[in-house]
């Protein structure tokens, strides 16, 4: 693990949790105003997306198929891992801690690799997103939720689902913070450039200390 994430949990292997348990559906409910109507909606349409707002559980950072990906990867190979993730229409919604969405932004227009980031979609408070359904729809099983994501940044043109590439299974998941994210973002970047531009990005980047 990186020294300058001394605290921040990290597996292994990637996760290939495809449904949210109960404590992860108890999480994602805290986000709700009214968490016994979530509650009571999965219970009656387990199958289908609801939406939840952003600003006090989580906020969400929705980034393009292929970059999400890279910085999905880039998490759990070099990083601390990631918190819940999303694949819905042909973008990837990375679950992060609330106050993300309004600090990540100003913290990539520090950064000078920056340019080579695409528009990422910030939801903060005041915000809504779509989450996918608790349980993966009939037939989804047979591929990964690893795969999946592969599948769609690979191929944005077919046809787009919603579903969870690393579903929430406790009641209190960690989530990567604004500097997390911001480090995934600046890695992935430099990973398209090239591995000679790519080495320096083995430490933390010199925008993670303006606050």
């Amino acid at each position: 693990m990186s020294e300058w994430l001394p605290e921040t949990p990290r597996t292994l292997a990637f996760p290939t949790a495809a449904y949210v348990t109960l404590a992860g559906a108890d999480w994602l409910a805290s986000a709700s105003p009214r968490p016994d109507e979530m509650h009571a909606l999965w219970a009656t349409r387990p199958a289908a997306p609801s939406a939840l707002p952003c600003g006090t559980a989580f906020d969400v950072i929705n980034a393009p198929a292929l970059f999400g990906r890279r910085m999905v990867d880039r998490l759990w190979s070099d990083g601390p891992g990631s918190g819940p993730v999303a694949a819905h229409r042909g973008r990837i919604l990375l679950f992060a801690a609330p106050g993300t969405a309004q600090r990540l932004p100003a913290l990539l227009g520090w950064e000078e690799w920056a340019t080579a980031v695409p528009p990422l979609l910030c939801h903060g408070s005041g915000d809504a997103v779509t989450v996918p359904p608790l349980h993966p729809c009939r037939g989804a099983a047979e591929t990964s939720p690893a795969n999946d994501l592969f599948l769609a940044a690979e191929e944005p043109s077919a046809p787009a689902g919603s579903r969870w590439l690393v579903a929430p299974d406790v009641r209190d998941p960690w989530l990567p913070g604004p500097d997390v994210l911001l480090w995934a973002c600046v890695r992935a970047a430099r990973s398209v450039a090239g591995p000679g531009q790519e080495t320096a990005a083995q430490h933390p980047v010199s925008a993670l200390t303006r606050g």
